[in-house]
């Protein structure tokens, strides 16, 4: 039986700089131990090594988060990917969305939407 509130979490805001990172902490640690069971779930073609590197640079990339507010908030979007992942309601491709850059070095956005037009009819 699936329980849709499996991994639920009241949202709630963080008291100081302390209490964020110390839950920054505790949902990095989540997304790391979860990589093997992410792994296996989707059958991904990734070895787990690449799937807590990319993990890494996601959290990375929000380091600098100077307000404890967009703090707050991201650290919601964190758990309710989280809490989709590893519920199963994502599909393979909302979870490879992640390593397209590894998997094909060509890929890029275009710079406009009439480059990308004129590119994809080639």
């Amino acid at each position: 039986m699936i329980n849709p509130t499996y991994l639920a979490q009241r949202t709630r805001s963080s008291v100081n700089w302390t209490d964020a990172k110390s839950r920054v902490l505790k949902s990095y640690r989540e997304w790391l131990r979860a990589a093997p069971e992410i792994q296996t779930q989707y059958t991904l073609n990734v070895p787990v090594s690449t799937i807590r590197t990319k993990m890494r640079q996601e959290f990375e990339r929000h380091r600098y988060v100077a307000q404890l507010p967009a703090v707050d908030v991201l650290l919601f979007h964190s758990h309710a990917e989280y809490q989709e992942t590893m519920n199963f309601w994502k599909q393979i491709t909302h979870v490879l969305k992640y390593f397209r850059a590894e998997e094909d070095p060509k890929a890029r956005l275009p710079n406009n939407f009439v480059n990308g037009f004129l590119e994809a009819r080639n």
